[in-house]
């Protein structure tokens, strides 16, 4: 038996993050992660670092990760190509004016700093938007990354400080044994008593080991990328109610998304859709006119998990001590990675953390099982960052 003073089960950016805070604090750390580090939700989806456009409860949370995202060179090595363009989200009628306006207020009191943008300075500024843009609302340090990047980097840097990561190992058992959680994977068996379940839409399955089943979904974004153009985007682009977002990176390729693939057999082999894509590239061309013409070059699926409330579980369990989830971050998790990995490692060593998880318990579920006080949904805004 392999022991360790904390167990993570995922390999995504929360899960190498957490293990990188904990192994600098002198922990020992094994993480164990399915296949390759950053190969489902984390390394699949658009790449946006966007605090806009967040609920309310999670705000904080995104602030947090965005400070972290500006140290990724200290932290990590590499700035995993964040690019801290703005996050400009796009009214297409006055009813989406209204919602930035709305969004715009709420921000201000968490002191984000937002720019609302009319409909004659959005044609000035960016002539290149169709007839439906009304509006827009520019948040200037959001922006956007590779998320192929951001993973592995964080591994080696969590390798380098003493962590163990350790892929290809599947979970095929998990128990708590009274003092110690035990993990058998790929043949051998590991022991802490710390357990971080941050496995993204397999984290259903692992919290249902300790007692507490969860309704998640899986989620596989449909994800497009067309030749390099002429360089003319800034801003990595969303709009409001979701359904397309884009952006431009610096070689010229338009990354844009919209919809959603499929699971082959499982859920960790997926692929994208045709009819999403078809539906994804005219919404892109009714918003950006000039991407008329434009080739598409590559397609790609992956797989995160989702809640109907549109929050991810994020909090210590309710029935078994040491263990704390992290999962289900419904195409948002991208940008919180970093912040999430930081308020794990706290909650661990520190047994708090400054950011309100309450809207993301995960005793939520059982409350909504026995008539008690549901959780709010909220409109999916489907911009997978």
């Amino acid at each position: 038996m392999r022991r360790a003073d904390v167990l993570i089960v995922g390999g995504g950016g929360a899960g190498c993050s957490a293990a990188l805070f904990l192994a600098r604090r002198g922990v020992r750390v094994t993480l164990l992660e399915r296949g390759l580090v950053g190969s489902q939700a984390t390394g699949v989806n658009y790449g946006g670092v966007r605090q806009q456009g967040r609920d309310p409860a999670g705000i904080p949370l995104a602030i947090k990760s965005r400070a972290l995202w500006s140290r990724l060179p200290e932290l990590i090595g590499t700035d995993a190509e964040f690019d801290p363009c703005g996050h400009l989200k796009l009214a297409r009628s006055e009813a989406d004016e209204a919602e930035l306006l709305r969004w715009n207020r709420v921000a201000a009191e968490y002191g984000l700093v937002t720019q609302m943008i009319g409909r004659n300075a959005i044609r000035e500024a960016h002539p290149y938007f169709g007839d439906q843009v009304v509006a827009g609302s520019l948040l200037a340090e959001d922006g956007s990354a590779n998320p192929r990047l951001l993973s592995p980097a964080l591994a080696r840097a969590a390798r380098d400080a003493g962590a163990e990561i350790l892929e290809h190992h599947a979970v095929s058992a998990a128990a708590h044994d009274g003092s110690d959680f035990v993990i058998e994977a790929a043949g051998a068996t590991f022991a802490a008593p710390w357990l971080l379940n941050c496995a993204g839409y397999w984290g259903g399955t692992l919290s249902e080991k300790f007692g507490e089943p969860v309704p998640i979904a899986p989620l596989h974004p449909n994800m497009l990328v067309t030749e390099p153009l002429p360089y003319f985007l800034r801003h990595s682009l969303g709009v409001v109610g979701g359904g397309i977002y884009m952006r431009q990176i610096a070689r010229g390729n338009v990354i844009f998304g919209g919809g959603r693939g499929s699971a082959v057999k499982d859920p960790s082999r997926t692929r994208p859709s045709a009819e999403a894509a078809l539906g994804s590239m005219e919404a892109a061309t009714a918003l950006v006119p000039r991407l008329a013409g434009a080739m598409v070059i590559r397609s790609w699926s992956g797989t995160d998990g989702t809640f109907a409330d549109g929050f991810p579980v994020l909090g210590p369990s309710r029935t078994t001590p040491g263990l704390i989830h992290a999962f289900g971050f419904c195409g948002e998790g991208f940008q919180l990675g970093p912040g999430v990995g930081q308020v794990l490692s706290e909650l661990v060593m520190d047994g708090r953390t400054d950011v309100p998880l309450e809207a993301f318990d995960i005793g939520r579920f059982a409350r909504q099982d026995t008539g008690g006080m549901a959780s709010t949904a909220r409109q999916e805004e489907g911009e997978t960052a």
